[in-house]
């Protein structure tokens, strides 16, 4: 009789919509989502809380291997095949396993990413990478686990990580140049206004092949007469070039432009730049 009473509260309880009870987690899940360059850089990663507690050398162990985080694998994810440590880390996911040590942190990219916490068994041929970097102290504290993606260019980035008064960076390089260049040959088979001025800028912000980089610009400049932005990219080109009359009066039309189109920003880094050229 009790336990046919239990089912019919059970099943009223279903049927009368009782919400499941919710807590929040001790280690909440977060998301990182990235642009580094060209490639995707995805970090999936739960976050411990330190709550009084001292983490490194005490919670976490010195010369152990630590899940990096809490709960399931802590993951990074890229679009591309990225460097890290001198070797190729291929395009996919990856768990994230570190040794933390006082002075230095050995991070593991490991292929297997359905462990929860770490590995029951470790299996050195699943490690796709790995590189020891220096642990820095860091302020102020991280009360609770942090990982970023800091020092950004156009070629990599740094995957960092954060806690308590500790970070370890771990620097990786990502295909910029060799995609750049790939997109840059198939859009100038047939280019636009905008395919030039692209192509230009990217030249510019690398320091390399200036030449094209005028070339493409006054392209730009001359499909599209009108365009502000790309006067005053190419008044700096050709300032990187040391032609300063030309600098100067590509600036003189952008600023000319900026101002018929009410763009403030534009209007102001033109004058600065003919104040910084001896020109105003």
């Amino acid at each position: 009789m009790l336990k046919r009473t239990l089912l019919i509260l059970a099943l009223s309880a279903g049927f009368f919509g009782v919400a499941q009870m919710q807590t929040p987690a001790p280690s909440p899940g977060s998301t990182l989502e990235q642009m580094v360059g060209l490639t995707e850089v995805t970090v999936n990663y739960s976050r411990p809380s330190m709550k009084g507690r001292t983490v490194f050398g005490n919670l976490v162990p010195y010369g152990k291997l630590w899940r990096t985080g809490a709960n399931a694998n802590t993951t990074v994810s890229f679009s591309d095949d990225v460097t890290v440590g001198g070797k190729t880390l291929k395009a996919g996911t990856y768990a994230v396993f570190t040794k933390p040590n006082a002075d230095k942190w050995e991070v593991l990219f490991y292929s297997d990413t359905n462990n929860w916490g770490t590995p029951a068994k470790w299996e050195d041929g699943k490690v796709a990478a790995s590189i020891t970097v220096p642990s820095v102290k860091a302020s102020p504290t991280a009360e609770t686990f942090t990982i970023t993606l800091d020092n950004l260019h156009n070629n990599g980035g740094t995957l960092g990580m954060w806690w308590e008064n500790t970070y370890a960076g771990v620097p990786f390089e990502v295909p910029t140049k060799a995609k750049a260049m790939e997109s840059i040959e198939a859009a100038m088979a047939g280019p636009t206004a905008n395919d030039y001025y692209g192509a230009a800028s990217y030249y510019f912000q690398e320091g390399i092949e200036m030449e094209k980089a005028k070339e493409y610009v006054d392209q730009a400049v001359a499909m599209n007469p009108e365009a502000f932005w790309m006067m005053r990219q190419q008044s700096l080109i050709y300032a990187k070039m040391g032609d300063k009359d030309g600098a100067i009066a590509a600036a003189k039309k952008s600023l000319a432009a900026a101002e018929k189109a009410g763009n403030a920003d534009y209007v102001k880094m033109n004058k600065d730049s003919l104040k910084e050229w001896g020109a105003m």
